[in-house]
């Protein structure tokens, strides 16, 4: 069990980053930088702020590239609570990250708009603010593509986390419709043009939320329930 105690804290430790990394680079960076109804104002933003743009996708990238180490770990964790959920869970998660980083190309499409190439001088400054604009939606359309693997690995874990009896099961509960959550949100965002406007668009994400910040914190700073049985073979051992 020492040894899973450790595995759990280094989990909590590579959710935290991810979410560190995440929340900077598709949350805050993007509501400081792109205004949707003003591309102008946008193309602005972003040679203003060039360095904290390329910070951004950066900090994507590193993002990506420890979500694929979090399930492997996940999976030293809980492969004896049910082996085909585990391993059906690092696959969920493994199919995204190419998904995910190929998204990013697009935003190196729009440092390349901002720069100064001569190929560039056949266009005007609105088109290339249509052209920026255009890689943002680009950009944003390959992650909602991304958006269905990301809820759909939450089942499998939040189930685990449900069986594994070390965890809340709380937690797994909060997942697990975090999963479905997500998918609901993204069955939306293709259905209606509009989906932003709705009052689901605002909530629906919430569990996921609560599921995975919980889980994360739980994991670095709790780590995992050990039996006063197990505790007891693990001294004799």
């Amino acid at each position: 069990m020492g040894v899973n105690q450790k595995t759990a804290r280094l989990a909590g430790l590579l959710y935290f980053l991810i979410a560190i990394t995440g929340i900077f680079s598709l949350m805050y960076v993007p509501s400081q930088l792109i205004v949707w109804d003003n591309p102008a104002q946008t193309v602005q933003n972003l040679k203003a702020s060039e360095f904290l743009f390329r910070l951004e996708i950066l900090c994507e990238l590193l993002c990506y590239l420890i979500f694929v180490f979090l399930p492997l770990v996940l999976f030293q964790l809980f492969k004896e609570v049910h082996k085909n959920m585990a391993v059906l869970m690092v696959v969920l998660v493994l199919v995204s990250v190419p998904l995910s980083m190929s998204s990013v190309i697009h935003k190196f499409d729009v440092l390349s708009l901002l720069g100064e190439s001569g190929f560039l001088e056949v266009y005007n400054a609105a088109q290339i603010e249509t052209q920026v604009m255009q890689a943002f939606q680009s950009y944003f359309k390959g992650i909602l593509i991304s958006q269905i693997f990301w809820g759909l690995w939450l089942f499998p874990f939040g189930y685990l986390v449900f069986k594994s009896g070390f965890l809340p099961k709380m937690l797994g509960l909060f997942l697990m419709a975090g999963s479905v959550g997500y998918f609901i949100d993204f069955m939306g965002r293709v259905l209606c043009s509009d989906y932003n406007s709705l009052w689901i668009s605002d909530y629906i994400t919430i569990p996921a939320s609560i599921g995975e910040l919980g889980t994360c914190l739980w994991l670095l700073i709790m780590g995992i329930k050990i039996s006063p049985t197990e505790s007891q073979s693990g001294i004799e051992s």
